[in-house]
């Protein structure tokens, strides 16, 4: 099965769909390498990023559904190559 490493960047706006912005990304936990957490207190948002290196569609799926919380966006960028999760290095 191939997979991609990816880094999915989260503004979280709204405060009140965080409970089921941690639901989901416990849901997908399987997948994420790490993520990182900044409260930018001043603006009144947090900026998460989290690495994770699952196959395309589940990537798509989780990216998707964080979107559609609202108030919190989410944009992915990919690596290049994709990786046979199979093969033993």
């Amino acid at each position: 099965m191939e997979t991609r490493i990816a880094l999915i960047g989260i503004i979280v706006e709204n405060m009140d769909s965080v409970e089921k912005l941690n639901h989901i990304l416990h849901e997908y936990g399987q997948y994420i390498i790490g993520r990182m957490g900044i409260p930018y207190r001043e603006k009144k948002v947090n900026i998460i990023s989290v690495a994770i290196d699952a196959p395309q569609d589940i990537i798509n799926a989780l990216t998707g559904k964080i979107g559609a919380l609202e108030g919190i966006g989410a944009k992915t960028v990919y690596s290049r190559a994709a990786i046979d999760a199979d093969k033993k290095v």
